[in-house]
């Protein structure tokens, strides 16, 4: 998970823009880990936790800023609204989150959706563009998962 994360930090500076990007998985199937991967290519090297119960942890790194949200305890997605979600998507950020279906109406869009499963005893990762930007970052994880 960690080595896809950093595939993925990888293509989003490939393609030099931020992104929105949903992570969709069952509860350990290794989301927090693959969002550990991707900012551990933009050089953060501390822990990555979970924000599980503050919605959102802000990492402001070097090359960008991003924001990994957990959306898991979520009441209602409009209580995203009341804590400023949408100051959080522009065009270098880039936002990962956890559980987007318990946000949906007030999320922005997703660039590419990320979806984990269990397959034996590894997971299995697939993913969708949704978006120009994102077909663009699709492309690029592509290259970058196959060298």
């Amino acid at each position: 998970m960690v080595q896809f994360g950093q595939a993925l930090g990888q293509s989003v500076s490939s393609v030099g823009t931020g992104a929105v990007i949903f992570l969709h998985g069952d509860l350990g199937m290794g989301k927090t880990t693959l969002c550990r991967g991707v900012l551990g290519h933009f050089g953060h090297s501390g822990a990555v936790k979970s924000p599980t119960y503050t919605l959102v942890e802000p990492y402001e790194l070097a090359e960008r800023s991003v924001y990994h949200f957990d959306l898991y305890r979520l009441g209602d997605p409009e209580e995203l609204e009341f804590f400023g979600i949408r100051d959080y998507f522009d065009d270098v950020s880039v936002c990962l989150i956890e559980w987007p279906e318990k946000g949906e109406g007030v999320l922005a869009s997703a660039d590419l959706e990320l979806s984990l499963v269990v397959e034996g005893e590894g997971r299995q990762i697939s993913w969708k563009a949704n978006t120009p930007r994102g077909q663009q970052l699709s492309a690029a994880l592509e290259g970058a998962v196959n060298n």
